[in-house]
């Protein structure tokens, strides 16, 4: 733990944080002569994904992943978490036919190795069956490194950059010097304690561990044209509200996170998404890092802001990879971009735009610029998260290039809906201006032209009908009958409740049945 330690303190002294910030300076300023030199334009919008996942044993209780599970799953913030990436492909017919095949085949593969431990891997987007030793005592499970010449302690603790300082590490956290300095970032600005309140609960933790509550899909679309990018973003903004309100999965944390509250009430107060408060929760002391982004008004300002945001828990390339990059300048080259590339990663948006570096056949080289779509909850099945993926790409390029008066929206109108997603789902007050210039906040209205235009948008890419509708009709149809994943959720712990059963075990009933459908049924709208 010593080395993690010693790296922890490093991130966290002032030194670091100076050398930093010059390094992501110099190399934003080198990205942003690149762009505007062109070198970010390319052929064809593509989609990407990045799903997350988290494990559980025979009981339907949270589970630690063994080292033999992570391939080709790769590895998360918590012991239990598993992501898959669906590298980039063109949006097209045949596109999405390849990331949803990628995302099913790795998806099996990961299972079949965690079944060989006696685990399942559960599409879903916040436990609420704790571990045997409980919610609290698993993520608040943590050591504190001492330093040198001090008497051990107990948390919680004020993390510090030096030798004396205390350091906490969070035993079921992976163990990257990364995470740590975010996590010890946190807590400092913090002063050793990380509050977390939604309706019902009110509990504190000596760790960002409770972040991994959480678990998300994230559909990425590639824009040709850097001058593009920001029409792309700032519609993407103004669509977080429909969005999340049609797919919103976490009502509810583990029973014994919610004391003596009463069930009844906790079912009716409850948000529809819990997620965004676990994120923002953890992330936001003594700064806003996690928010609905400022608008875009140069496609430069995908770097500018990230430059301009908070210094996080920064690190030096040279104290993790094995040959430092040469940070003299020269030529533009993403892997040259590490610090940058490092504070991206900590520019939390739930809309953020990524100058990256995936090259895609007949689409783009190694540069590119995409936005990352954050706020969506995993899905139950594979056909569900492709389906919210294909509405995002299809959505954003059909309004962006039928000229949408969407555009028109205030960001502050489109950051309230996006709430109000949060915690009223499908019966958010939405906003929206429609196609005839109007602003509405009538919520038919509203889906029906967010699957208007991502249908406009998904023909214009030559995407077949039958492609189409196999992956919009099932999200659709929640529309139609009222019913999110969320909603089910909430019914089911109602109905438990209401035949006597106690919090705990209606939980535990609503996440099995969940679990037991969602491998039964190919979409969610084929249960309800």
């Amino acid at each position: 733990m010593t080395d993690h330690a010693a790296l922890v303190r490093r991130a966290l002294s002032p030194g670091a944080a100076e050398e930093f910030d010059r390094r992501v300076r110099e190399q934003g300023d080198r990205l942003v002569g690149a762009i505007e030199a062109g070198a970010f334009d390319n052929d064809a919008l593509t989609l990407g994904m990045e799903l997350e996942a988290y494990a559980v044993d025979d009981e339907c209780r949270l589970a630690e992943l063994p080292e033999g599970v992570f391939d080709p799953a790769a590895k998360e913030l918590g012991l239990h978490n598993a992501e898959i990436n669906a590298a980039p492909t063109p949006l097209s017919t045949a596109g999405i036919a390849a990331q949803a095949e990628t995302l099913a085949a790795d998806l099996a593969e990961t299972r079949e190795r965690a079944r060989e431990h006696g685990l399942s891997v559960v599409l879903d987007a916040m436990w609420t069956v704790p571990p045997a030793e409980g919610t609290l005592a698993y993520l608040n499970d943590v050591e504190i490194d001492v330093g040198e010449g001090t008497d051990a302690v107990d948390a919680p603790v004020v993390p510090g950059p030096d030798p004396d300082d205390p350091v906490v590490v969070a035993r079921n956290m992976r163990r990257d010097p990364r995470y740590g300095a975010l996590d010890n970032e946190a807590l400092r600005r913090a002063g050793g304690v990380l509050p977390f309140e939604v309706p019902g609960a009110s509990v504190a933790f000596h760790s960002v561990l409770f972040e991994s509550f959480a678990t998300s899909i994230q559909p990425h679309v590639q824009v040709p044209e850097a001058d593009a990018f920001p029409r792309y973003h700032n519609l993407a903004t103004r669509t977080l509200g429909p969005l999340l309100a049609l797919s919103t999965n976490s009502p509810f944390l583990p029973a014994d996170c919610y004391a003596d509250a009463d069930p009844e009430r906790i079912v009716d107060g409850t948000h529809h998404e819990l997620r965004i408060a676990a994120f923002e929760q953890s992330m936001n002391r003594a700064c806003e890092k996690v928010r609905v982004p400022a608008d875009l008004e140069d496609p430069a300002d995908i770097v500018d802001h990230v430059v301009a945001d908070d210094t996080y828990a920064p690190f030096l390339e040279e104290w993790v990879a094995e040959e430092a990059t040469d940070h003299d300048g020269g030529p533009v080259d993403i892997g040259s971009c590490w610090e940058f590339d490092y504070k991206r990663g900590t520019f939390w948006r739930w809309v953020r735009g990524v100058v990256c570096g995936d090259a895609v056949a007949g689409a783009c080289d190694e540069r590119s610029l995409r936005v990352e779509y954050r706020p969506i909850p995993t899905q139950p099945t594979v056909r569900d998260i492709v389906g919210m993926q294909v509405l995002t790409a299809g959505l954003l390029h059909g309004l962006a290039t039928s000229d949408h008066p969407l555009r028109e929206l205030p960001n502050e109108a489109a950051e309230r809906a996006f709430y109000a997603a949060v915690e009223d789902g499908l019966d958010a007050d939405l906003a929206w201006v429609a196609a005839d210039g109007e602003p509405t906040g009538d919520s038919d209205a509203i889906f029906d032209e967010v699957f208007e235009y991502a249908r406009q948008g998904l023909a214009e890419q030559d995407v077949d009908a039958a492609t189409r509708d196999r992956y919009l009709d099932p999200i659709e149809a929640r529309v139609e009958r009222g019913v999110t994943p969320s909603v089910w959720k909430k019914r089911r712990v109602r109905e438990a409740l209401d035949g006597g059963a106690s919090l705990d075990e209606a939980l535990t009933a609503m996440q099995r049945e969940y679990v037991e459908r969602s491998r039964e049924h190919e979409t969610f709208a084929d249960w309800v």
